[in-house]
């Protein structure tokens, strides 16, 4: 996984330090000073995102001392000890910010999952993520909503084809797209069709389907549509469902609930670095 988020993550570092570094800290705290800090939640939460924010006082300053005192999907309440940070304190100061934007932004994600995957408890439903991801971000943000208790849709265009309205018009219908994607995917690649209607619904059961996107349809008709699939396919709801909505949607049935305002839109959660 360092692999994957050390770039993200030195990425984010240069943007903060620019071509001169922290010059604030360089003036005002010297060579020597040694210092204890503590990263605490100031609201209730689930953590993620850890590992970047660590990462960036470890490349800033290899010789940091770093304890983390939870878990990335753990459940803190106010005031709890995320992790402890000890050594030179130019290095604390300098990534400070760093490591709080990553794991403020991927711990509000994984909140505002958890909270959407509790408003579903008891169906079969399932939360999951689409590609509206802050650019550089992604597999973070996706990592996050696994740790809120959800799962990932594809992680870019090359994984899987998902065949949209506007893929829809220009093929001329449901069925040449549907047609020329089965023609060209491999036998890896799963084949998922967003549908507005029953109609078009219909027409992707006969020619054959692995998923079907029930986009912005009414709960009454998105039961319907699950009757229709009758388990031949994925079912996957989608249209600005959010925490009101999302209970109706999963108890007409679907398998999956698509939602992007949980890593477009989810407020960070607060979490702060002091000296101790």
């Amino acid at each position: 996984m360092r692999l994957i988020i050390e770039p993200i993550v030195r990425v984010a570092l240069l943007e903060d330090l620019g071509r001169a570094g922290d010059i604030t800290t360089d003036a005002i705290v010297p060579e020597d000073t040694s210092v204890e800090a503590v990263i605490a939640t100031r609201q209730p939460g689930i953590v993620a995102g850890l590992d970047a924010a660590l990462l960036a006082f470890e490349l800033i300053d290899p010789t940091l001392r770093i304890e983390r005192c939870c878990r990335d999907g753990v459940r803190v309440s106010r005031g709890e000890k995320v992790a402890r940070i000890a050594g030179r304190a130019r290095g604390v100061l300098s990534a400070e910010r760093t490591a709080l934007n990553l794991l403020s932004r991927m711990s509000g994600i994984a909140t505002a999952t958890r909270a959407l995957a509790d408003a579903i408890a008891g169906t079969k439903a399932k939360i999951v993520c689409t590609r509206k991801t802050t650019p550089g971000l992604r597999v973070l943000e996706k990592e996050a909503v696994r740790h809120g208790g959800g799962a990932n849709h594809r992680f870019g265009l090359d994984d899987a084809m998902l065949i949209k309205d506007n893929h829809i018009a220009l093929a001329g219908g449901v069925r040449p797209a549907l047609e020329r994607a089965r023609q060209c995917a491999g036998h890896l690649v799963k084949v998922e069709l967003e549908v507005d209607t029953l109609d078009q619904l219909a027409d992707a059961l006969e020619i054959g389907i692995d998923a079907v996107l029930l986009d912005n349809m009414t709960p009454e008709t998105m039961r319907r549509a699950v009757a229709m699939v009758d388990g031949r396919a994925i079912t996957e709801a989608s249209g600005r469902i959010n925490l009101e909505t999302a209970p109706a949607v999963a108890a007409t049935g679907v398998d999956l609930i698509s939602c992007g305002w949980i890593t477009h839109s989810a407020p960070i959660l607060d979490l702060g670095l002091d000296i101790a």
